[in-house]
């Protein structure tokens, strides 16, 4: 299986555990649950689940070592920024989308379970520069 492929069915993973937590549980929780919720049900699954992962940023010779923090990272290969307002922001998906970039990743997930339907929460972001 390529990279690509590996990661395609990790995504769908996720989107799946994303949406029984979301029909089982709906939306109000606090973020920080729903984070803790899909990282339990994700290892359960038998993904590897790395939380609140701090990301240092070079830029100029300067380090920043806290630059951001990924809610999930999964596999080392999949970002998931968890969200529980009433909508999202253009400026949520620039996020991941700077997140990937910073990491030299291909594809991330914005889920907002503030939402009324999983569905209306959910969104892939692509990494257009990405070079493997």
């Amino acid at each position: 299986m390529s990279f690509l492929d590996d990661l395609e069915a990790i995504a769908s993973e996720v989107v799946d555990c994303g949406f029984q937590l979301h029909n089982d549980l709906g939306p109000g929780l606090l973020e920080s649950a729903y984070e803790a919720l899909m990282a339990a049900e994700l290892h359960r699954r038998g993904l590897s689940v790395a939380r609140q992962v701090a990301v240092p940023l070079s830029y100029k010779g300067v380090v920043v070592d806290n630059a951001f923090k990924i809610d999930l990272l999964i596999e080392q290969k999949l970002i998931v920024e968890l969200k529980s307002i009433d909508r999202l922001a253009p400026v949520h998906g620039k996020q991941v989308l700077t997140y990937l970039r910073l990491m030299s990743l291909p594809l991330g997930l914005l889920m907002n379970f503030g939402q009324a339907t999983f569905k209306d929460g959910i969104r892939r972001i692509a990494n257009d520069y990405y070079r493997r």
